[in-house]
């Protein structure tokens, strides 16, 4: 359960992150594919050499998203319900690369806010990401 005090953590960690959201997540998603080679069989359609358009564009539409669900955590679970469609039925994305992805995010976000990513940011944004992996993988059920 996110606390109040969580949630406006997130929420300012996410309203920062906004006027970045390409670059942000283009660094999120080359980190995935470095870091979790695997994750590439994903994105064999596309350019993911680092500075790719592509991959550029694609993180910023993930960090979007998951500013938009930062926005009203109690509602994610509509904010994102057609992600979550897209990659279950449609992509057919191994549920646990949500949390892979996460886990870049995390990494992302306390190299480019250092001084707001306290120990308490960092709790708070690593169970909010939890909790997107958790929606996007709810169709998989």
């Amino acid at each position: 359960m996110i606390s109040a005090a969580e949630k406006s953590l997130i929420a300012s960690i996410f309203k920062k992150s906004e006027a970045h959201t390409e670059q942000w997540g283009e660094d999120a998603i080359h980190r995935l594919l470095v870091v979790f080679p695997q994750t590439k069989a994903y994105f064999s359609h596309v350019d993911i050499t680092h500075g790719s358009a592509q991959i550029r564009a694609h993180g910023g539409k993930v960090m979007k998203a998951i500013a938009q669900a930062a926005a009203d955590v109690d509602n994610m679970s509509s904010s994102l319900s057609n992600l979550s469609d897209l990659h279950a039925y449609i992509l057919r994305i191994d549920p646990v690369n949500f949390k892979l992805l996460a886990h870049c995010i995390l990494v992302v976000l306390a190299n480019r806010l250092p001084v707001d990513f306290t120990p308490e940011a960092h709790v708070a944004c690593d169970k909010f990401l939890a909790e997107v992996a958790g929606v996007l993988a709810q169709k998989y059920r």
